[in-house]
């Protein structure tokens, strides 16, 4: 099991940003984009069968992209309630068999697929105000603030785009929204804007791009952000809200 360093809760410092990095600095993909990681296990056999079934018989890296992301978003749940201290269920081979994750594993999914077929990726994470949460988990988080919301940053016709798997069709449907679109060439961030008009996801403070996924800094903040083991201590017994299947 894995072991986390333990701190006095600390929020961090919530700043509005754009959704975007700065594209004037150079940023190419590197060896590193491409190869397996720790995590990221794009050479392993789950992730490959994977990657070639949502992929099918596209060639062409900004289609391939659409597709991969496609499949990551709709065949696995979103939920959010579920967040596991064990390291292996972060691998991209686990997250690929489970029917439900949360976004970081999707993320991370998504990043390998990508890598397993030839298209340079890294995962990115930001801290998302979420306008439109559910009662048990705004209570569940006390906040309406997503820390480290996991996306990946795909590597397609000579620059990065950003891609957010995170919310399935059928849940968006619940939420009255429509799923995020991904064509491989444009950005796909959590939506803006509810189905209505109203304020919906606000990118508020942006953590970086990393090789593999930085899972015990993720869990650190979890406790220092929302109280130590509150988002990981389990949900048994809670009623069930949209985000349950």
């Amino acid at each position: 099991m894995l072991t986390v360093r333990r701190h006095a809760r600390r929020a961090p410092t919530l700043r509005r940003v754009s959704a975007s990095a700065d594209a004037t600095l150079p940023d190419p993909a590197l060896p590193e984009h491409l190869a397996p990681a720790g995590f990221v296990d794009s050479d392993s056999p789950e992730v490959r069968a994977f990657a070639a079934r949502a992929a099918g018989a596209a060639t062409d890296p900004v289609e391939v992209a659409s597709r991969l992301f496609e499949a990551v978003r709709d065949e696995i749940w979103y939920d959010p309630h579920h967040l596991s201290t064990d390291p292996a269920d972060y691998r991209a081979s686990a997250v690929a068999t489970a029917p439900n994750n949360w976004c970081v594993p999707k993320a991370v999914l998504l990043t390998a697929a990508a890598r397993a077929r030839g298209i340079p990726a890294r995962l990115g994470f930001a801290d998302v105000r979420n306008h439109l949460t559910t009662p048990r988990l705004r209570e569940r988080m006390g906040s309406d603030v997503f820390v480290f919301h996991g996306y990946t940053d795909l590597h397609v016709e000579g620059r990065w785009v950003k891609a957010t798997p995170a919310f399935n069709a059928e849940l968006c449907a619940r939420f009255g929204v429509s799923p995020i679109p991904f064509d491989g060439r444009s950005d796909a961030l959590m939506h803006e804007f509810s189905g209505d008009g109203s304020r919906y996801m606000e990118y508020v403070h942006h953590r970086g791009v990393f090789t593999d996924l930085p899972l015990d800094l993720i869990l650190t903040t979890f406790d220092q952000f929302y109280g130590r083991g509150r988002m990981t201590g389990g949900t048994q017994g809670a009623e069930p809200d949209t985000f349950v299947r």
